[in-house]
């Protein structure tokens, strides 16, 4: 098969059409200090701006409708470097301060983020995670003239960033733990905790102990002296440490933190950002104090924030025609084949999630937050109009009925629950012990093909330990146990199209996944032999005797035409079920698992060797080789795998982008809508808030703080 991308750039687009008014607080991020120390280069509203190093009014220097971030002056003052996400996750561009020339300088698909200069100018260093596994990212260095990329450190399954290259060539970086991406997070945390490393040819020796992060290393001119960022008293603030001494507070912050600071390359001042503005400290008197700056200027187009890396969720149509995504919790859908212009489905500060389509492909179902839990709520692209279904409980991962009659959900973790689409009245099938989100996935239940039938995923109610299957009738009555495994895990149900069998995926904590098989009836084993009979059974077309003819029949009466045959119903025979569950091992540690629409392939998630990928699996009793197939192959996490109508193709979402495993071309459509940006944050603010505050006294743990901000 040929991997194909369809490059959806989820864009959130909102205007600025007047001049910053001198009374808003814009926020200033990432500064940036020139050599001679006369100029600061920063960044607000996704733009580049320049500024007196003394304070005043800054100037818009680069302006475009995508994200600009991270500049940095080249050692004598004439180039700038930056990243910017106009042409995806964010790329590496150097900007010629004296004409005005701007070249990029990396192509790569994940995110790069930008270090320093070196100190002859002539090379750039950054980390990306585009050559490790699962977001590990490593160091490398570009020429300013452009070219292949070189790793200059790159320990595998070891998080390396934020060089800083010292005068005599070595190179100063902070190793370990996630502080890099997660760089915004208040107060300590032990993953976050890092060490500082200094790589000199090719060995390598540790410059400050784990325990506190321990950021953004700066050297001093002559090189005998780091200044970096640490938490290791509480509040981020500078330090510094010669290279053979020890570690020395030079800020005395207690609020807010100091973030991504830049030193001149004279090492005789840092300029830092702190509570969105920015600040400078001369590192001779140890002075320090905030840089004040107003903005003039306009934008020269609308501020566009593409969100491709932050898209969360895909649901394709049953179709195939639409694919709806989730990106900053707002609800987008577009053609699957011609992409376009996305339709933005929900407008609201609110969180959606589960999204899911009726089966007829016009509709969407999703849970929403607006009203304070999650609520069900439908969107119908005919008449473009929304209606709320559920008004009561956490209500979330609605799914319809093969025949579109039908809409199941789960109320509070601990209903199974059913939405008639014709009376709009919901009633209680049974209790299920399940997780809330974001502890549960989209698909810890599945309909019957016939609609006559509901498995779910539920831990034992005594215990609330072992996770197995149950089945309970879409019309209800009680809920009958058909998996007796004890194991802790399961994710993911997925029932066979000719309704005779269900799969999912299982595993213990110490263990890899292996796939279960319930057979829901009983089956007859299938045998080679019975192949090869089978071929004497077929009627020879040269042997049939020609009818005779027939007189002319008479005229008929015009009857109705015959309706459409029903599908199938297959009786589920509980009695000994339990003895009808089988194991499948592929030989790799499974995820979620997904049976085609034909029946004939299973999807598998796995990870194996470090690197989570799709797998799949002949589902053909006789057929001769079995085991997983790779279907994918690089380092990116991946989720929401869905397949085709047709069976062809394999719709999914690695790294936030929407990808295709297929043998069609397919073209790239672009995604845009507006976005409302302090609404966002607003809403932010209360998820955090209430997933910080969820626990059970019986859990004897403690409580997390009241409020954020």
């Amino acid at each position: 098969m040929i991997k194909k991308t369809i490059c959806l750039a989820f864009v959130f687009v909102f205007s600025i059409s007047t001049i910053f008014a001198q009374k808003a607080t814009p926020y200033l991020t990432e500064p940036s200090i020139s050599p001679d120390r006369k100029e600061i280069a920063f960044v607000s509203g996704g733009d580049i701006w320049t500024v007196s190093a003394t304070g005043g009014t800054a100037q818009l220097l680069v302006s475009h409708p995508a994200n600009e971030s991270k500049p940095l002056y080249s050692p004598d003052g004439k180039q700038l470097a930056f990243v910017s996400n106009r042409t995806g996750a964010g790329d590496i561009y150097v900007l010629n301060l004296e004409t005005g020339e701007l070249r990029r300088l990396t192509f790569d698909d994940a995110n790069d983020q930008l270090d320093a200069w070196s100190r002859d100018g002539n090379w750039l260093y950054f980390s990306s995670s585009s050559k490790d596994i699962a977001g590990m990212s490593d160091i490398f260095r570009v020429s300013i003239n452009g070219g292949t990329p070189m790793q200059i450190s790159a320990d595998r399954y070891t998080m390396e960033f934020q060089t800083a290259p010292a005068p005599d060539g070595s190179i100063a970086f902070s190793a370990r733990g996630i502080s890099s991406g997660q760089w915004w997070r208040r107060g300590k945390s032990h993953i976050d905790e890092s060490e500082i490393w200094l790589k000199t040819g090719e060995s390598y020796e540790q410059i400050t102990q784990r325990g506190a992060k321990q950021n953004w290393t700066m050297w001093s001119a002559d090189g005998k002296q780091i200044y970096f960022v640490s938490d290791r008293n509480g509040t981020n603030n500078l330090w510094s440490q010669p290279m053979k001494g020890q570690a020395k507070q030079l800020t005395n912050f207690t609020t807010g933190r100091v973030l991504f600071p830049n030193i001149s390359y004279d090492g005789k001042q840092i300029v830092f950002e702190r509570d969105f503005k920015i600040w400078s400290m001369d590192t001779g008197s140890g002075k320090f104090a905030e840089v004040p700056i107003t903005l003039r200027g306009v934008a020269t187009a609308p501020i566009i924030e593409r969100v491709t890396p932050q898209t969360s969720e895909l649901a394709l149509s049953p179709d195939g025609k639409k694919v709806a995504v989730i990106g900053r919790g707002e609800i987008f859908a577009a053609s699957a084949k011609d992409g376009g212009d996305a339709v933005r489905v929900t407008k609201t500060a609110a969180a959606e999630s589960f999204a899911a389509w009726s089966g007829d492909s016009r509709k969407l179902v999703y849970a929403s937050e607006r009203n304070g839990t999650k609520q069900i709520f439908q969107y119908d692209f005919t008449t473009e109009t929304e209606t709320q279904l559920t008004t009561i409980g956490n209500d979330f991962s609605p799914i319809f009925s093969p025949d579109g009659k039908m809409m199941a959900f789960i109320r509070n973790g601990r209903s199974m629950m059913v939405y008639d689409v014709v009376t709009k009245q919901e009633r209680e099938l049974c209790k299920l012990y399940t997780d809330s989100p974001p502890l549960i996935g989209k698909r810890s239940f599945a309909w019957s093909p016939d609609n006559k039938w509901i498995a779910f995923l539920t831990y034992a109610p005594e215990t609330r330990s072992y996770t197995n299957v149950s089945i309970v009738s879409a019309t209800g009555g009680a809920a009958r146990p058909v998996s007796f495994l004890a194991n802790s895990n399961a994710g993911t149900i997925s029932w066979s199209p000719d309704g005779t069998y269900i799969l999912f995926d299982t595993s213990q904590r110490t263990e890899d996944g292996i796939i279960a098989r319930i057979d829901l009836n009983l089956r007859s084993p299938k045998y080679r032999e019975d192949q090869f009979r089978d071929l004497f059974k077929q009627e020879n077309p040269r042997e049939r005797p020609t009818p005779n003819p027939s007189p002319s029949p008479s005229p008929s009466p015009v009857v109705s035409p015959t309706p459409a045959e029903e599908k199938k119903s297959n009786e589920i025979v509980f009695e000994d079920i339990r003895q009808r569950l089988s194991v499948l091992r592929p030989g790799i540690d499974v995820g979620n698992v997904t049976i085609s629409p034909d029946g004939k392939v299973l999807l598998i998630s796995a990870s194996a060797e470090g690197q989570f990928n799709f797998y799949t699996v002949n589902l053909d009793e006789l057929a001769t080789d079995q085991s997983a197939r790779q279907l994918t192959s690089t380092a990116g996490f991946k989720g929401d795998a869905q397949f085709s109508p047709d069976s062809k193709e394999v719709y999914y979402l690695e790294n936030g982008r929407v990808q295709i495993v297929t043998l069609d071309r397919r073209e790239v459509p672009v995604f845009s809508a507006k976005y409302i940006p302090r609404a966002g944050h607003k809403q932010l603010i209360k998820q955090w808030n209430r997933l910080l505050n969820f626990f059970k006294r019986s859990f004897i743990l403690f409580a997390f703080p009241k409020r954020v901000g």
